[in-house]
């Protein structure tokens, strides 16, 4: 697994390789949850997923996504809340092998 960089601010877009795949993602907050768009070399997977905790992000292998991403809750169960991200609620990268054996 491999934790990927986030800031606790409402809106954010960063760029990061996860199992040499270059990816962009957008997080952004809004009253009903915390969301999130994500690229691959530039093209869109998916855009608009809700973040919660323990489930995965991804899901499908067709979208073009090796691996899948997964918040954790440091401190309970909540879904995540931007005011938490990178301490209470890290975003994990979780590799296509481990995916499959979940």
């Amino acid at each position: 697994m491999q934790t990927v960089p986030l800031a606790a601010v409402p809106s954010q877009r960063l760029s990061v390789a996860l199992a040499q795949q270059n990816c962009g993602l957008a997080l952004y907050q809004k009253r009903t949850g915390l969301y999130l768009d994500l690229y691959v070399a530039g093209n869109l997977v998916m855009a608009g997923v809700l973040c919660r905790t323990g489930v995965y992000l991804v899901r499908e292998a067709y979208l073009g996504f090796a691996g899948d991403l997964v918040f954790t809750d440091t401190a309970g169960s909540d879904d995540p809340d931007y005011t938490g991200l990178g301490s209470r609620w890290p975003l994990l990268y979780v590799q296509a092998s481990a995916v499959a054996s979940a």
